[in-house]
């Protein structure tokens, strides 16, 4: 049995199409899933005696129809997957409208963190035991290191984004022609704005 929240989009919730705005979409699946921890025994007093909070590394939601200011939605939240030294998690959100359609689906991906080293974490026995005996969907699974990487996503530095992939940082290839533009123009009034009255004249 899937555990659901109701909702009512709020004006605060419409983006400029006058319909419901993607955040809201994520705001809405954060509450579902967080009341239900909170209703589990992770609530608040929990997480910071523990010094612990849930980090998501990514969610892909999928819009099938709009959902409009006034309608009442229904957030389910099912868990898809666990490790089983309790670090990572998959959690799904399935989105319906009052009549039941399906106007969306999330699909997420996280980890346990610590507040104090700042780095992901395993579960000790306690939070183990707590965590493997929330209802899980039939389709679970146990998660590994690798399903986190499945995307094979990588940080970019904005720095490296300017250099050359086979030359050292000391030979920099040409930035976009906007930012020489950029670059050309803010030199110039740095130049001009060195002389002397006197130069202009």
């Amino acid at each position: 049995m899937k555990y659901v929240k109701e909702f009512e989009v709020r004006w605060s919730d419409v983006d400029a199409n006058r319909h419901m705005a993607n955040s809201a979409f994520i705001n809405f699946g954060a509450h579902t899933r967080m009341h239900y921890l909170m209703q589990m025994g992770f609530d608040h007093r929990f997480l910071a005696t523990n010094q612990i909070g849930p980090v998501v590394f990514y969610e892909h939601i999928w819009y099938f129809k709009e959902v409009m200011p006034g309608q009442k939605l229904r957030v389910s939240f099912e868990i898809k997957g666990f490790s089983k030294d309790g670090m990572f998690f998959e959690f799904h959100h399935n989105f319906y409208d009052e009549k039941g359609n399906h106007v969306a689906l999330c699909e997420l991906m996280g980890g346990w963190f610590s507040l104090e080293t700042r780095k992901l974490i395993t579960m000790d026995e306690e939070m183990l035991e707590k965590i493997h005996s929330l209802e899980k969907e039939a389709d679970f699974r146990w998660l590994t290191k690798e399903d986190t990487r499945k995307h094979a996503k990588r940080p970019q530095n904005l720095v490296q984004a300017f250099y050359s992939p086979d030359k050292p940082p000391a030979t920099p290839v040409m930035p976009p022609r906007s930012l020489r533009w950029s670059t050309h123009l803010f030199q110039s009034v740095r130049q001009r704005g060195s002389r002397s009255p006197a130069e202009d004249t």
